[in-house]
């Protein structure tokens, strides 16, 4: 059984940075990928950066030069740096996983993730 747990999620001023956690738990699969989506209300689930077990990056247009995804292996822990926080990144986020990693995980579709958190509320005043 695999648990992500997320946290860091919060409320900031539009400019602000937040670092986003997810620690995984029972995760020994040797091709993964794990990713960061967000939905706010009334919109759809969202990819907003996912990497695979080879360290490969990939980010949504709308994230791309502000939000970092990373992860530290020793802590199992993936992390999501975002920087220059704008209202309209405000969302639930959600730490995801797959695995094996499907050949189109850079694509982040949300089906192909089977194991999801309880999600971080992120939330970004003007």
């Amino acid at each position: 059984q695999v648990y992500l747990v997320e946290s860091g999620g919060g409320s900031v001023e539009a400019g602000g940075s937040l670092r986003l956690s997810c620690t995984a738990s029972g995760y020994t699969y040797s091709s993964y990928s794990m990713g960061w989506f967000r939905q706010a209300p009334g919109k759809e689930r969202e990819g907003v950066a996912a990497m695979d077990s080879e360290g490969e990056t990939a980010y949504a247009d709308s994230v791309k030069g502000r939000f970092t995804i990373s992860q530290d292996n020793a802590k199992n822990t993936l992390y999501l740096q975002m920087n220059s926080l704008k209202p309209e990144d405000t969302a639930m986020y959600y730490c995801a996983a797959a695995h094996p990693a499907p050949l189109t995980w850079y694509l982040m579709i949300s089906v192909d993730f089977g194991d999801w958190g309880q999600g971080t509320q992120v939330t970004v005043s003007s």
